[in-house]
């Protein structure tokens, strides 16, 4: 069984490495038509459009200037997120999103934390990485 091992995950913005991620999470949802007619007992559905969304956690980094610092509310990315690595060969989702939300949280006896909440706009599309 080929099991996906979290700890090899990656984050790209822009083909850039958000810093300091602990995870991500995708969502994919299709909403529902309901095409019951008179007369049915039942209730019958059909499949409308699809979306998707998600998050990041991460540690807190003012220095990544590249990756965390990009996300401002609003502020469209094109994101990469790979479950198992970046290396050839490995699943890939990418798809434009819109930064949603941005939660930041510092405790006395821990890391500071941040987490970013996307909108995908369009497809997400699930790829492999392709040989450079």
């Amino acid at each position: 069984m080929a099991t996906i091992l979290g700890q090899n995950g990656k984050v790209k913005v822009s083909d850039n490495a958000i810093a300091e991620v602990k995870s991500f999470s995708i969502e994919e949802t299709a909403d529902t038509i309901d095409t019951t007619v008179m007369g049915s007992q039942y209730k019958e559905f059909r499949a409308g459009k699809t979306s998707w969304s998600g998050s990041i956690e991460a540690y807190w980094d003012e220095t990544d200037t590249t990756g965390q610092l990009v996300f401002k509310i609003g502020t469209e990315v094109n994101l990469e997120l790979y479950p198992d690595s970046d290396e050839v060969g490995k699943t890939k989702y990418s798809g434009v999103a819109y930064i949603t939300g941005i939660t930041k949280q510092v405790a006395q006896d821990g890391v500071g934390e941040i987490s970013f909440n996307f909108q995908g706009s369009g497809a997400l599309t699930r790829g492999t990485v392709p040989t450079p």
